[in-house]
């Protein structure tokens, strides 16, 4: 799958980088014990944390408000994924497994303090470009909500707009049926090139060790 970051976000976040992994033939379901029980204990050690600490003192959640606010949408308003995941354990609102795929995600997502999507690839067409939202740009999300995707980093394919690093759209959700996947790594410019790639192929070799089939993996940087 051909895969183009645009040059409006290389121009505006120097060393913007994500981590691109596609998957085939994989098998989504239940998540296995060993993946809900280190992602309950997790979630327990770091709503321990947050007793001394605000969420947005952690450096991985600052660093991608300021992408927010470098592209133009208020972080206060909206909060990136991995953000919104630390608010809830911070509540005591642990996270429920819903499948291995999305529990897989938001393990990942906690422990780096980043946004990941996870999209069935079979939905997509064509080229797929990561690109600022424009005006008029949206979709229904999995929050439930049609949101505006204007000034926020946004993937799309050929239909539009299908993922964020704020909220991904129900259009290119996985499922227990979904075979083939894809999976944006929205890394921290901070992070030194090396470590970028340790962890995206460390999330590959953890992805397909409990779904099976093949995955391969590769890093675009601005």
């Amino acid at each position: 799958m051909e895969i183009q970051v645009s040059r409006s976000i290389c121009d505006l976040i120097p060393g913007f980088s994500v981590g691109i992994i596609e998957y085939k033939d994989i098998q989504v379901g239940e998540s296995p014990q060993m993946l809900k029980g280190r992602l309950q204990l997790f979630q327990e050690s770091i709503y321990f944390d947050l007793l001394e600490k605000n969420v947005t003192e952690l450096e991985g959640i600052k660093e991608w408000r300021r992408i927010f606010k470098t592209t133009g949408k208020d972080p206060n308003r909206y909060r990136h994924s991995a953000e919104s995941l630390y608010r809830r354990i911070a509540k005591q609102n642990y996270l429920q497994p819903i499948h291995s795929a999305i529990d897989l995600n938001n393990f990942f997502s906690l422990e780096y303090q980043i946004p990941i999507g996870v999209y069935d690839s079979d939905k997509l067409i064509g080229t797929v470009s990561i690109k600022i939202g424009e005006e008029g740009e949206e979709y229904k999300g999995l929050n439930g909500r049609t949101n505006n995707l204007a000034n926020l980093i946004t993937s799309a394919d050929e239909q539009g707009p299908f993922g964020s690093p704020f909220v991904d759209s129900e259009r290119s959700a996985v499922t227990a049926s979904t075979t083939n996947a894809l999976q944006i790594v929205y890394l921290r410019p901070s992070t030194a090139p090396e470590s970028m790639q340790k962890m995206t192929q460390s999330l590959m070799n953890m992805f397909t060790q409990i779904h099976g089939g093949t995955g391969t993996y590769r890093m675009i940087r601005c």
